[in-house]
């Protein structure tokens, strides 16, 4: 990692990794800059190229300094991708990252001419979409680039964990065998009253998983912003909202009662109620089949749709993916991000009674951005659920391939915050929210890779949750507010 396989400045691995990464994020900065210049129709005020003349219209004049901006970025970031393929070519690159960088330059400057023409011929001119979608295939480019020069400098051969070591075959790559699993404690219930009922209401708030409930809703939140805009009701926020807790309460609870005799075995959950027989099992399916009727009715005084599709979450997380997915394959995150997704379906649902393109494009982004999301608690829980018998992505696959996936699943969260304001037309705040939040989290991914520990897991964790989180707070400034 030290010696100098690049050409100076570059010189080390690493630091050609931190070029790849700072042209993955000017590349994604210039796609939402682009879907902001279409949006607000800035191409108009400038129809030279590539200098802009002054407009005569001074209500132009915001519009711009929108196209201005744009084209000072595709120069710049023109300039990181000549140079990130520059270097690849006259370095130690590998074949794969040498040519797709290679490639991805050539369809820059293709993406160059093509915006020429549309500002000097009109948008007419070219086929719709065909600069954003190059956009798109150049930041695909540099992103499989980042995650393959990322995989060759700092991963291991094999790093997974061997679930049932007996059963592998003879000729099969040596592994590490999971780790013994841990022993649940039992606890009672205490003797006074007033303890004996506060820890008992606790146990059963617990079993409602609430950390999952503030982005859950913040999902829902933002369905309904995109649906309604400042037109948006306070009744149908509230019902649909308290709903939504129910629903994930419901979830939550089967959740823990299905898998109760593996919490045991985990360290992360082995103090779980029905894991420490807290509650009784009978007493937690009643509560859970209580919530859901709740969660039904409170969806009902909205409409059927939404109140179909809170059953469908609650269905979906306690059955499919609780007792089919996350026991049986790798792919159970990627898979059980549906469950994640609804949200945004059922807020946009309360407000329209059906199913609507911007609601879809809001869920595409949350199943995209589970992955990238909860392989980072994989990883710092890795030998927890080797422990539980969970074949997640670093158990099975190995550390080296679930960091290259959370790259993977990152730019396609990335790529599908530019198709949501491409589809809904989000404006300044959005677009500067995902361009900054995006980078940081992209960054950690990286820096994780370097790491490679338990910490730097978490800050990546981190990282992915503050990400969202603004982002669908700036959805809902941008679809309330302005």
């Amino acid at each position: 990692m030290a010696t100098e396989s690049f050409p100076r400045p570059i010189g080390t691995h690493r630091r050609f990794s931190a070029l790849l990464a700072a042209t993955a994020l000017g590349v994604y900065l210039l796609l939402i800059v682009g879907a902001t210049t279409s949006i607000t129709n800035a191409t108009a005020a400038c129809s030279t190229w590539p200098t802009c003349h002054a407009p005569t219209d001074p209500l132009s004049q915001t519009q711009l300094v929108i196209a201005w901006g744009h084209r000072i970025a595709a120069f710049l970031v023109g300039g990181l991708v000549a140079a990130s393929a520059f270097v690849a070519v006259r370095g130690d690159a590998a074949v794969r990252v040498r040519s797709t960088l290679v490639v991805s330059a050539a369809l820059y400057a293709v993406q160059v001419g093509v915006g020429a023409a549309t500002a000097t011929l009109g948008p007419a001119a070219v086929a719709p979409g065909l600069h954003l979608g190059l956009g798109v295939v150049i930041f695909g480019g540099v992103v499989l680039a980042l995650a393959w020069d990322l995989e060759l400098a700092t991963g291991e051969e094999d790093d997974a964990i061997d679930l049932e070591p007996d059963a592998a075959p003879a000729s099969a790559p040596a592994t590490a065998t999971a780790p013994e699993p841990v022993e649940a404690e039992k606890r009672t219930l205490p003797s006074g009253g007033l303890a004996r009922a506060r820890l008992t209401a606790f146990a059963y708030f617990k079993m409602m998983k609430p950390r999952l409930m503030w982005l859950l809703c913040l999902v829902a939140a933002a369905g309904m912003a995109l649906a309604a805009g400042p037109a948006l009701d306070v009744y149908t926020i509230v019902a649909t909202l308290g709903g939504g807790v129910l629903s994930i309460g419901a979830s939550g609870t089967f959740n823990h009662v299905l898998e109760r005799d593996v919490d045991r075995k985990m360290s992360r959950t082995s103090d779980r109620p029905l894991a420490t027989d807290l509650i009784p099992v009978r007493n937690a399916m009643a509560f859970g089949g209580l919530l859901t009727v709740a969660s039904i009715g409170v969806f009902l005084t909205i409409n059927t749709l939404a109140a179909a599709l809170g059953l469908a979450a609650i269905l979906f997380y306690s059955v499919v993916y609780t007792l089919l997915l996350k026991p049986n394959t790798v792919q159970n995150t990627v898979i059980g991000g549906l469950a994640g997704a609804l949200p945004a379906l059922i807020g946009w649902a309360a407000v329209t009674n059906e199913i609507g393109l911007p609601g879809l494009a809001l869920a595409g982004v949350i199943f995209l951005w589970t992955p990238a999301h909860f392989y980072n608690l994989a990883l710092a829980y890795k030998d927890d659920y080797a422990r539980g018998g969970f074949p997640m992505m670093p158990v099975v696959r190995g550390e080296t391939e679930t960091r290259k996936h959370i790259v993977y699943y990152l730019a396609a969260t990335l790529v599908g915050t530019v198709a949501l304001a491409w589809i809904t037309e989000l404006g300044a705040i959005y677009a500067a929210t995902v361009a900054i939040f995006g980078a940081v989290f992209l960054w950690t991914a990286v820096v994780l890779h370097f790491e490679q520990t338990e910490s730097a897991a978490f800050r990546s964790f981190h990282a992915s949750n503050a990400f969202l989180g603004a982002v669908l707070v700036a959805v809902l400034v941008d679809a309330l507010v302005l």
